[in-house]
């Protein structure tokens, strides 16, 4: 057994960058995916309740819903709806779902619970919200459910924050 092991004692030896940047990471925690349109979203980690990948037969469609809903699913014995997000979002690009997993992320508000289906997972990432710019060339329907955007470096890359908050009380969900 080891004894009086301090694992914060400074011991002379420098930290190196990888591990510093580990240690104080700067910003928010947000989670990156794309859609069929390969656009890609970042969602605000709080906001999120779980990530899954979800076998398509266990996403049972609802007659007569919404055509923007898959269907249901029981997420350890809760109901929650699953919605296209690249169809909610106006997307012509439907959702593949004849592939063995579909991912799902369930977000949250209050008593609101939702699974948004995308076409790929990418990284959580911790990104700083300073940099967040004003939504540009946003259509005008989605501008309502993008809170802004972060360019990348160099490149034409843009990365859209969703307000998942618009997205769960849209009344999109009506029709």
């Amino acid at each position: 057994m080891v004894s009086n092991l301090d694992l914060d004692q400074d011991n002379g030896q420098d930290i190196s960058p990888e591990m510093e940047a580990l240690q104080t990471p700067e910003g928010e925690l947000y989670l990156r995916f794309h859609l069929p349109s390969q656009e890609e979203f970042a969602l605000p980690a709080i906001a999120i309740r779980e990530v899954m990948q979800q076998s398509p037969d266990r996403i049972t469609p609802i007659p007569n819903a919404s055509p923007l809903l898959l269907g249901t699913l029981n997420l350890r014995g809760q109901v929650i709806w699953v919605a296209d997000l690249g169809q909610f979002l106006g997307n012509t690009v439907p959702l593949r779902t004849d592939r063995p997993e579909i991912p799902v992320i369930a977000v949250e508000e209050q008593d609101t619970l939702l699974g948004l289906a995308i076409d790929q997972l990418g990284d959580m990432e911790w990104l700083n919200i300073e940099e967040l710019q004003a939504p540009n060339n946003v259509a005008d329907h989605i501008a309502p459910y993008v809170q802004g955007e972060w360019l990348g470096e160099n490149t034409h890359q843009v990365l859209r924050l969703l307000d998942q908050v618009a997205i769960l009380r849209s009344a999109r969900w009506a029709t």
